[in-house]
């Protein structure tokens, strides 16, 4: 485990779930200071995370970015709060996935359920009842991915994570990836902090997932956050 690291980005990108909320999702006041600090010293900040547009959108307004946020685990993107959604995942292949698991469960007398189905584009999420294993084993020879966040299962399409929109992001915007401090928790987090310049994660997270970083926080969820970024932006705090 790394308890410290050295580089110096210009930007931030950050998951949600885990890692700016405990395990309730309540969100930690200190991080949203801590991103308000950033964003007002003119470092952007993008939010990446399962959830749809729609709730991005008012978490980003009310936590106070620029709106630029991935969404769907990486299936949709947006640049700022004037840009369009784009869509990246094959949702029909994630829905043709879920069909055979709901069926698989209906035979068993339980039933799956499906969280913002409505406004979902490219991936699909459901209620973490049932076993994600069993879930990979049911789809095994299928073109999704299987996402455990410990909040959700998420089927999304084999090829498209966080990174896939974080680089498109920075191809549009004419950044490097290098540029960025990525900061997460999960599994759905490790192609993201591989892709930035530097990584950390909150000490929440898995063995695997640490060993993807350049540090790990002893602390968690949001304060691990916020001692990520106080550990690469001393001269901010």
């Amino acid at each position: 485990m790394n308890t410290y690291f050295s580089c110096d980005p210009v930007a931030v990108i950050t998951d949600i779930d885990g890692t700016l909320t405990d395990e309730r999702r309540r969100i930690s006041t200190a991080a949203i200071e801590c991103i308000r600090t950033l964003t007002d010293s003119g470092i952007p900040v993008i939010l990446a995370s399962g959830n749809t547009l729609c709730s991005m959108t008012m978490l980003a307004k009310m936590i106070g970015t620029d709106g630029t946020v991935i969404c769907e685990n990486g299936g949709t993107y947006r640049i700022g709060f004037d840009g369009d959604e784009r869509v990246i995942g094959d949702i029909s292949a994630c829905r043709k996935a879920f069909s055979l698991v709901e069926q698989f469960y209906e035979k068993q007398g339980e039933i799956l359920q499906l969280y913002s189905s409505e406004y979902r584009f490219a991936d699909v999420a459901f209620a973490r009842t049932v076993d994600p294993d069993t879930v990979r084993k049911l789809l095994s020879d299928s073109p999704v991915r299987v996402l455990d966040t410990g909040f959700a299962i998420h089927l999304q399409a084999e090829g498209i994570t966080k990174a896939t929109a974080f680089l498109n992001i920075c191809e549009e915007t004419g950044r490097n990836p290098e540029e960025f401090l990525a900061v997460g928790d999960s599994h759905n987090d490790i192609e993201m902090i591989q892709a930035a310049g530097c990584g950390a994660v909150v000490r929440n997270c898995s063995d695997d997932v640490c060993s993807v970083a350049d540090y790990t926080s002893e602390k968690m969820y949001g304060e691990g956050f916020v001692d990520a970024v106080k550990n690469v932006f001393p001269s901010l705090f």
